[in-house]
């Protein structure tokens, strides 16, 4: 008899110590995102959403931007110039992607911590994940000069020979 008395206070102890809080169906459990399926977590109007660009919502963004292909629209992204618009189709493609039933002028409605600065974060984590780059290039503007001088240039002159290594290349 003292040993089934003490069996039921064990079991009650165990009990208790597991089951903190009871389950509530209707609370939105977010689970972890997988970087490995190109999944990111952002914060979205104070609330944690997972951000995933699927086959389908990379195609949502072809049709929305009006490219024939992936290589199209990983060249419009990689120009590093994208209106508030652009971000705001991304961000619900990516959300619809992940599975939330959200329209992009919800989106566009909706706050970021960070500002406008945490816009372009989570569109640069959510493509980066996505296209496999591991982070963001950060570019220092005296690069970024070169870099569109280099672009500007019309090629070989007159009496001198191009010295790019890969002539009537870019």
């Amino acid at each position: 008899m003292l040993t089934t008395g003490i069996s039921r206070l064990r079991a009650k102890y165990l009990l208790s110590a597991v089951i903190i809080e009871p389950f509530d169906p209707t609370l939105e459990h977010v689970a972890m995102p997988n970087p490995h399926r190109g999944e990111i977590e952002a914060c979205l109007d104070g609330r944690p959403y997972t951000l995933c660009l699927t086959l389908g919502a990379l195609a949502e963004l072809e049709h929305a931007f009006g490219h024939e292909d992936m290589l199209a629209l990983a060249e419009r992204f990689q120009s590093g110039r994208l209106s508030a618009s652009d971000a705001a189709r991304i961000i619900g493609a990516g959300l619809r992607g992940a599975g939330h039933d959200i329209p992009d002028d919800a989106v566009a409605r909706m706050q970021a911590d960070g500002a406008a600065a945490g816009f372009v974060d989570i569109v640069a984590r959510l493509l980066c994940a996505t296209f496999g780059v591991s982070a963001p290039p950060v570019i220092p503007d005296g690069a970024m000069r070169a870099e569109r001088e280099r672009r500007s240039d019309p090629g070989p002159r007159e009496g001198g020979s191009d010295t790019r290594p890969f002539p009537g290349r870019t």
